[in-house]
């Protein structure tokens, strides 16, 4: 349902979209940022188990060329669940005409069960993999 093929038709990964209530990403889970994007508009995360997560914010951010974000962690950076890995200017991405939609997705999608869609808080579950 999400607005860009590439996030659609699960080529990334299977996961889900967020529309973030606050400029901020925090770490879904306990692990460590294994890739964080230049532009600041994207981070992986390899989970204790080695289970890899791609958070994408926004539809095209990548064209912001790191404009209005703001990367809190690096790579290699161990981190909790909870803790803040980025902050972004909603009002001036959306005033840049872009669609804040998140991606949270699973590189191996056969392992992806969605348990809550609806309004969730930060750290509720959303997802699991078996």
């Amino acid at each position: 349902e999400v607005n860009d093929p590439t996030f659609a038709e699960e080529i990334l990964g299977k996961g889900m979209a967020i529309k973030p209530a606050d400029g901020r990403i925090t770490a879904p889970v306990d692990g460590i940022v294994s890739t964080l994007f230049p532009t600041g508009h994207a981070l992986g995360m390899t989970t204790e188990d080695g289970i890899e997560i791609l958070i994408h914010v926004g539809i095209n951010t990548v064209e912001l060329n790191g404009e209005h974000f703001k990367a809190l962690k690096e790579s290699g950076d161990k981190v909790r669940a909870g803790e803040k890995l980025l902050e972004f200017d909603m009002a001036a991405i959306r005033a840049a005409g872009y669609d804040l939609t998140t991606a949270v997705l699973i590189s191996e999608p056969e392992q992806v069960e969605i348990v809550k869609t609806g309004e969730t808080k930060a750290l509720d579950k959303i997802l699991t993999v078996q």
